[in-house]
């Protein structure tokens, strides 16, 4: 495939916040044993996460992680002219979350908004629309949201999914830059993939009905109903360990650039067996690998900003950072970018 390219763009802040409400899943073993949540811990990485309780949606993650950053910037809100909000988990089915966000934000009617149903690529999809927006002489800032309450999706009896995934949401900033910051971005997709991770039951080819919403025995000895989500461990895994590396080779031999130039690797929180074995591949030194999973799990399309911002914490960063984020999955899809962080306002991580 062909890569997007810019030049004079850059992210210029990035806002986290996660529930107050954390899991530590050594302790959930109503349904497991201690002997297999145990081993999903040692193979995935993945000890604690955070749940939003009944009345949080995604939304009001991402709201509250855009007033951080907008309170740790002070920038002009006046001068966002697009806000998009990428969630598997809105508010509701219509309308689209985004424009109920823009109001509660103050943003204004001027503001174009919209919704993206992506997941763990989200981020990287959702920065690519977003520099391409700020790529536009009128464009002033782009705000991209990512909010995620995935606890409500999955069942707690599934074995495959039920120690996996978290709640969070970002608010990441873009927008031109006077530093000249070369970036390049590739995506990928391929449909064939669709059922690997799945919610067969709630849409329009299979709507809820009594008998959408009876739980299920699965083989595995899972239960869960047809409105919760379903994840195909072993071809995710295949498909993250072969596609994944390719894309990731290709996109640094597109920008003409060696792993020793890459100050930091972000992936997709998806869980550390699939992030070790491809640092290994490309010999990457842990030290540079970025991992916030072990606190709060597979967050979907907020693993890699909030792994940001949960490395730097609260400053602005003053000196060169080139990063290389690559996010995999649903769909299934996945997606590269390697740009420079150099004056990049973290605003840490908030709990809501």
């Amino acid at each position: 495939m062909s890569y997007l390219k810019f030049e004079n763009i850059g992210i210029k802040a990035i806002a986290g916040v996660v529930p107050k409400r954390q899991i530590d899943n050594r302790n959930y073993t109503h349904f497991m044993s201690e002997k297999d949540v145990k081993t999903v811990i040692e193979m995935t990485g993945i000890a604690e996460r955070r749940f939003a309780d009944e009345n949080t949606c995604s939304s009001d993650l991402c709201i509250a992680a855009a007033e951080s950053l907008f309170s740790e910037t002070r920038i002009n809100k006046n001068e966002i002219d697009v806000l998009i909000f990428v969630s598997q988990t809105p508010d509701y089915r219509t309308p689209p979350s985004s424009m109920m966000i823009a109001d509660k934000l103050g943003l204004g009617k001027e503001i174009g908004a919209f919704d993206i149903n992506l997941g763990c690529s989200g981020f990287i999809y959702g920065l690519q629309v977003a520099f391409l927006y700020a790529s536009q002489p009128e464009i002033r800032k782009v705000l991209l949201l990512n909010g995620e309450t995935k606890s409500k999706a999955y069942s707690n009896k599934d074995k495959a999914t039920s120690l996996l995934f978290g709640d969070a949401g970002t608010a990441t900033l873009i927008e031109k830059s006077e530093q000249k910051n070369p970036t390049i971005m590739s995506m990928h997709s391929n449909g064939a993939g669709y059922k690997f991770i799945l919610m067969p039951a709630g849409g329009y080819r299979y709507p809820s009905s009594e008998e959408s919403l009876k739980e299920r025995i699965y083989p595995d000895g899972s239960i869960r109903t047809d409105e919760q989500g379903s994840m195909d461990g072993e071809a995710v895994f295949n498909f993250s360990i072969t596609d994944v590396p390719k894309d990731i080779k290709s996109t640094l031999e597109a920008a003409r650039l060696e792993w020793d130039q890459i100050d930091y690797f972000v992936p997709h929180q998806a869980n550390r067996f699939i992030t070790n074995h491809i640092a290994k591949k490309f010999k990457i030194p842990q030290e540079k690998v970025l991992y916030s999973l072990q606190k709060y799990g597979n967050t979907s399309s907020v693993s890699i900003p909030l792994t940001l911002v949960d490395h730097f914490g609260n400053k602005k960063i003053t000196e060169k950072y080139l990063v290389l984020m690559c996010g995999f999955g649903v769909g299934l899809s996945w997606g590269t970018v390697i740009t420079d962080l150099n004056s990049c306002r973290m605003c840490g991580v908030k709990e809501l």
